[in-house]
């Protein structure tokens, strides 16, 4: 095992992590007017609405995936009669449906994003640096699925499933398990924790703030400014 392996597989995670958690605190400390998502729909509606909401409903079912089944031991899959095989294929088929949908949205993300001025001028460097960074690794994520489909014994999943729970829990020898999988594996597991380096200097540090009231809070009741004056001037 090389020294590279060893620091981006074994030690890498533990920096990320740190960064993340530290970071995302002293930004709400000394920047709390910053912790926002920074949107922009306002400057241009066009294709907004379904690329945000593709992008948005796509990854957050990614990482719900992803923790599920990076985190949870085989044996409780085998326990409830679901084979390592079947698991794949499952994490392969809601893998490939969310990734693509997520993938249009961020598309359209990136294309608004370099084309429209005045949405490049309402963020920063960083704004479009992690989105495109967003979009390499969801693409490829996408990618590793053949390379999935490729080990139809499921090894690899059940080898990168050991590493995220060795990390998770301290243990030792985790570096060691990735170190003979596939390339595309490792860059994804490599651009995965620097993405997590970078989101507390980033729009992404709004996922702390995630609004989950708003999937049990009542509709709001939008008025047009436009209808209500000529109402007024009506009547």
């Amino acid at each position: 095992m090389s020294t590279l392996n060893f620091f981006f597989f074994g030690i890498y995670p533990y920096i990320a992590a740190s960064v993340f958690l530290i970071g995302s605190l002293v930004r709400f400390d000394y920047q709390p007017y910053t912790w926002k998502s920074g949107s922009s729909q306002f400057l241009r509606q066009r294709g907004m609405p379904f690329a945000s909401n593709a992008f948005h409903i796509g990854i957050i079912l990614l990482l719900l995936g992803h923790a599920v089944g990076l985190l949870t031991p085989h044996g409780l899959y085998t326990a409830l009669g679901l084979s390592a095989g079947t698991k794949q294929v499952l994490a392969m088929t809601a893998g490939g449906i969310f990734g693509t949908l997520c993938l249009l949205g961020m598309v359209i993300l990136v294309h608004r994003r370099l084309t429209d001025d005045r949405v490049a001028a309402a963020g920063s460097a960083m704004d479009t640096f992690i989105l495109l960074l967003l979009l390499v690794q969801l693409v490829i994520g996408l990618l590793t699925i053949p390379a999935s489909a490729s080990h139809h014994d499921a090894t690899v999943m059940l080898v990168l499933a050991e590493w995220a729970q060795r990390i998770v829990t301290f243990r030792g020898g985790a570096a060691e398990l990735v170190a003979g999988t596939d390339m595309v594996f490792q860059i994804h597991l490599v651009l995965g924790l620097t993405i997590v380096l970078l989101a507390p200097f980033s729009r992404l540090v709004h996922v702390w703030s995630a609004p989950l009231s708003y999937l049990v809070r009542r509709y709001q009741l939008v008025r047009s400014r436009h209808r209500d004056v000529s109402r007024a001037r009506a009547g």
